[in-house]
């Protein structure tokens, strides 16, 4: 077999991965100019009372639904990317595999909506739901999942990178992990729940920039 021949799918492969990082990298941009433009576009939208979560449901629910699938795809994209960018050290085998929940996670938060709540959509009675449906418990639960696993993922590359002496990203990474495990609080759970998901894409979106250069 000639050179040539052998270095063609070594090729293949560098672009395919390079893709699967770029995927990753857009998934946080892509979720949040979604969210951003429906919260100040849907008719009764507060998000000092409403999740994000929340845009899933009414007419225009479609939109987040598609970027819960799209944001989670990104995610499950940049997994497989980590998977074959990290080759040794701390975290090679744990950290693809955590993003990969997250990524998950995510899409299935988009697959099962939460309840109409709150006054949101506009019509829906004031206060919490009375009972949830099981598409709303399952929506709880795979975002509780995601986020968790993605604070995990977020202390495993605090110690990849302690070890390395890397004291920026380990400083960063661990503060990330800080804020996801923060217990959420009743008064301001989705004003939190904004701020978790741009500590997240945001930390996603470094993870995979910081991938490709390493790369």
């Amino acid at each position: 077999m000639t050179a040539a021949a052998t270095a063609a799918p070594v090729r293949r492969t560098a672009r395919t991965s390079g893709r699967l990082r770029l995927a990753g990298a857009l998934a946080g941009p892509l979720f949040f100019a979604s969210a951003i433009t429906q919260t100040l576009t849907r008719e009764g939208f507060d998000i000092t009372r409403h999740p994000i979560s929340q845009l899933s449901i009414g007419d225009l629910g479609w939109i987040q639904i598609l970027t819960f699938v799209l944001a989670g795809t990104g995610a499950l994209a940049l997994a497989v990317g980590a998977g074959r960018t990290l080759t040794e050290g701390a975290g090679r085998r744990a950290l693809p595999i955590l993003v990969g929940v997250f990524g998950a996670g995510l899409v299935a938060a988009g697959v099962f909506p939460m309840d109409p709540e709150n006054g949101f959509p506009a019509g829906t009675p004031e206060g919490p739901v009375a009972q949830m449906s099981w598409h709303g418990v399952a929506h709880s639960a795979a975002a509780a999942v995601a986020f968790t696993a993605l604070a995990i993922a977020a202390v495993v590359m605090t110690v990849r990178c302690a070890r390395r002496r890397a004291a920026r990203p380990a400083v960063l990474s661990g503060a990330a992990a800080l804020v996801l495990l923060v217990p959420m609080s009743p008064d301001h759970m989705s004003v939190q729940i904004a701020v978790n998901g741009l500590v997240a894409f945001t930390w996603t979106t470094v993870l995979a920039v910081a991938l490709r250069r390493a790369a």
